[in-house]
């Protein structure tokens, strides 16, 4: 590949390149921001075809990346500005115009919205202090400097930058700039291109430049997209520090991109809403297997409500673990339960459309992948059940062998077998064992009776003594009573 020496007149390297300044073609004027395709990559210089007629060059330090290199090809798109027309006509281009030396050059620039180069020197009160070149020095607020918030200000000095001047009074003496401007009308510009291909479902690459409590900002490379938390993992989260960080590079995919106006400016703004889930695989599509019905997993405790606990099976997956489903009574699910406890359950119920699992607590002794046992209760079942709970109205037990609300079962006051107005936690203190008839099923209701339990055992008892001490028995004939009549008198 060919190099240019720097010494090397451009002129004749424009004669090299076979090029030469036509009579008539496009004027362009200082300052004008233009799109160029690269022709060629020298070592110091990078040559650009403007509109098919003519060349044009920028000076290779304005391009180098940090190991040194130019990354840019032959075929690639760059915009940059007219900084300078020789009497040739040949026409320099550049990200900045270099170090203004003089007064005109600074009007120039100032005009012609090009930027200049200067040096940070040091923080003053309101802004910095910026030395250009010829002993001026400019001006920068603090709010110019960055198109962020500026954290330290410190961090900026002894920096090479470039500025656009936005007044210039006194004969130079007063010189104000800013980077803000700059930035702002590069990423204007990257975000223009960017947008051409951008459309919603296209997956492209950023790096992560913040983190807010809504969400997480992704620059595409000049224009910038949200995250929301929504869509940020399958998993719950409240915090998009726990998914990303700033500098991470992601790919995501294009939700929805919006145009919108800058409530505070009224200028128009583009909105591009982003997701890094859509590439990750839905759990929910394998969910058979990562939470089979009937079958005990082992999850985490992620969240308590009033109503119950989330439990996290897997990577956004999580069922509710209700209130009802916790032994004994319960008055909130913290009294018996953490956040991040490990708890083995049984899931009872899956809704795929909703995405949400019913969970109960899993008999004691099972273990991860165990079938739990199923209970199967019908009306006039006599059954064993231990008393959780005590209310006003009656008492609930749970039937051994059960867990849950599927086997917890009310026994109403009158179905306690105690004189009306007996106070039944003297009777049926909380741990009693009973044994109660089922009275009622379904819909979630379970009714049991320890009086119509008691009761049929008492008829059981009673039809038990009755054949044995009344069964059948042969009559004789009627002499034979009367022999015994008569043995009687005798007697």
């Amino acid at each position: 590949m060919t190099t240019d020496k720097p010494t090397d007149s451009f002129a004749a390297l424009f004669e090299q390149q076979g090029t030469k300044t036509p009579s008539r073609g496009k004027s362009f004027r200082i300052g004008e921001r233009i799109d160029a395709i690269v022709a060629r990559v020298g070592k110091d210089a990078v040559f650009v075809e403007l509109d098919g007629k003519r060349q044009a060059w920028i000076d290779g330090a304005e391009l180098r990346a940090d190991d040194g290199s130019i990354p840019l090809k032959v075929g690639d798109p760059i915009t940059a500005s007219v900084v300078e027309i020789d009497r040739s006509g040949n026409i320099r281009l550049g990200r900045s115009m270099g170090k203004a030396n003089n007064l005109a050059a600074l009007e120039t620039a100032k005009e012609a919205g090009i930027a200049i180069e200067g040096k940070v020197a040091a923080v003053n009160k309101g802004g910095f202090e910026v030395d250009l070149s010829g002993g001026a020095k400019g001006f920068c607020p603090v709010s110019q400097m960055d198109n962020r918030f500026v954290q330290d200000p410190s961090t900026f000095i002894g920096r090479t930058l470039n500025f656009i001047v936005t007044e210039l009074r006194e004969g130079g003496r007063s010189i104000v700039l800013s980077r803000r401007a700059l930035l702002e009308r590069e990423s204007r510009e990257a975000a223009q291109k960017i947008l051409k291909d951008l459309a919603a479902g296209s997956v492209v690459r950023g790096t992560v430049t913040g983190i807010r409590e809504f969400g997480a900002f992704v620059d595409l490379g000049g224009i910038e997209g949200l995250i929301p938390l929504s869509e940020l993992s399958h998993d719950r989260t409240s915090n998009a520090a726990d998914v990303v960080k700033p500098g991470d590079v992601v790919e995501v995919k294009v939700r929805e991109i919006k145009e919108g106006t800058n409530p505070k400016s009224g200028e128009p703004v583009i909105k591009i809403t982003l997701s890094l889930k859509a590439l990750a695989a839905d759990p929910w599509e394998a969910i058979d297997a990562v939470a089979p019905l009937g079958k005990v997993a082992v999850g985490t405790v992620v969240r308590l409500t009033d109503f119950g606990a989330f439990v996290r099976l897997a990577s956004g997956v999580e069922g509710l673990l209700h209130v009802s489903e916790l032994p004994g009574k319960v008055e909130h699910p913290s009294k018996v339960l953490t956040a991040g406890q490990s708890i083995s359950i049984v899931v009872q119920k899956v809704d795929k459309e909703a995405k949400r699992l019913s969970l109960s607590v899993a008999p004691a002794g099972l273990s991860a992948g165990a079938s739990a046992p199923r209970t199967t209760l019908s009306i006039g079942m006599v059954v064993n059940a231990v008393v959780e709970r005590i209310e006003n109205y009656g008492v609930f037990a749970q039937i051994e062998g059960t867990s849950g609300r599927q086997g917890r079962g009310l026994i109403p006051n009158a179905d306690l077998g105690i004189p009306r107005g007996a106070d039944a936690r003297k009777t049926f203190p909380e741990g009693t064992k009973v044994i109660a008839k089922v009275m009622e099923t379904g819909d979630g209701r379970l009714r049991l009776s320890v009086k119509a339990a008691r009761e049929d055992d008492e008829r059981s008892q009673f039809d038990g003594y009755r054949d044995s001490v009344s069964g059948p028995k042969k009559l004789g004939t009627f002499g034979d009573l009367f022999k015994k009549q008569l043995d009687t008198k005798k007697k």
